[in-house]
């Protein structure tokens, strides 16, 4: 499990909607019409840079992360958090 982080309170805040190497989306009813927290989520994850792109919708509350995997996983950091949500993706 990851450290206590930043990730690790997104990651508790969130739903795993989907996942496959190089791209996650999440999804928080937090975020939905919150510009000031959507903005403080997208300056965190984009300062790594790992991560290719970061896109949050606000009026759905939907978090699109975009990365190179081999790139991603060469952080402890993002590494475990790549594994935390494919442990807790949503399956329908």
């Amino acid at each position: 499990m990851l450290s206590f982080s930043k990730w690790d309170f997104i990651l508790r805040s969130v739903q795993v909607s989907s996942y496959i190497p190089g791209r996650i989306r999440l999804h928080s009813k937090r975020l939905i019409g919150n510009h000031a927290l959507c903005k403080q989520v997208h300056a965190y994850i984009s300062a790594y840079h790992e991560i290719e792109s970061v896109d949050i919708n606000v009026l759905t509350g939907s978090v699109l992360i975009q990365y190179q995997p081999t790139l991603l996983r060469a952080n402890h950091e993002l590494a475990q958090m790549e594994q935390y949500v494919v442990k807790h993706l949503e399956r329908r």
